[in-house]
């Protein structure tokens, strides 16, 4: 008679079998969830950065579409903040120094997407006291408009009142080739920069973009200002969320028959 405690062969090849295919499936459970985990946490990330997008944005257009204020005064401009002042809607008087202008390099986007034009815009510093000048980007010209007298009109002469949006200066990007003040090549909006070129002093630590004035000349183009800054942190976050299903999806279809295999052995 057969002793009950000796397993069979068979029994011992199925549990045998077995072995590897129960080791692969929990591998690959360990490695969804870890993956799930990753993916999840992505998405909500974005959605937080979601929500600090939507509040920037918010902040940056009441600030835009308010009524007007004062500039900062050049008493303060020691204490000033960028965080605190951008996009603040004000309004300056003063007389434009139209002998320092900077050209810098950009681009005017147009109505065909991807096709924007090419030229400059025009930093010039206005005199709104003894001592105390601010840059102002009056606008953009095309390439053909760099020199002043190949414009369609003389610049504003005597005292000139303007409304506006303070703009911090500008940091170069990684692969935005350097300003080179003495080729009066300028590719970046750097205010310290820009003044220590001219030899002026007194200059404000931000500059302001010019609104669009009807009765303006066609050149410069004023109103470059940027209200809409790219938003695709929601875009991100449900392609991290579809990709967190997605393999939740698939673990279930490798996991499923295998499973069904190792219930039926039991």
């Amino acid at each position: 008679m057969p002793d009950p405690q000796v397993a069979s062969p068979g029994a011992f090849a199925g549990s045998h079998r077995s072995g590897p295919s129960n080791r692969a499936l929990i591998a690959a459970a360990i490695a969804t969830v870890i993956s799930l985990v990753i993916l999840i946490n992505l998405g909500n990330w974005q959605m937080e950065r979601l929500a600090w997008k939507e509040g920037l944005i918010a902040q940056m257009q009441a600030r835009a579409y308010g009524e007007p204020g004062a500039i900062l005064p050049p008493e303060q401009w020691a204490d000033y903040v960028p965080q605190e002042e951008e996009y603040r809607r004000v309004s300056v008087t003063g007389r434009f120094l139209h002998g320092e202008e900077v050209a810098v390099h950009g681009l005017m986007p147009t109505s065909t997407r991807g096709n924007p034009v090419q030229g400059f815009y025009l930093l010039t510093p206005l005199e709104i006291a003894e001592g105390a000048l601010v840059f102002v980007n009056r606008g953009f010209v095309p390439t053909s408009m760099r020199d002043p007298a190949a414009r369609p009109a003389p610049p504003p002469e005597g005292e000139a009142r303007l409304t506006g949006l303070v703009r911090a200066p500008e940091e170069r990007g990684l692969f935005v080739p350097e300003n080179i003040p003495q080729d009066e090549r300028w590719m970046v909006r750097d205010i310290a920069q820009m003044a220590d070129a001219r030899g002026l002093a007194g200059v404000a630590p931000f500059y302001i973009d010019a609104e669009f004035d009807p009765g303006a000349p066609d050149w410069p183009r004023a109103g470059a200002t940027v209200l809409d800054p790219p938003n695709n942190h929601l875009q991100y976050a449900l392609t991290w969320y579809g990709l967190a299903a997605v393999l939740a999806v698939i673990f279930l279809f490798y996991a499923r028959p295998r499973l069904r295999k190792l219930l039926r052995r039991r």
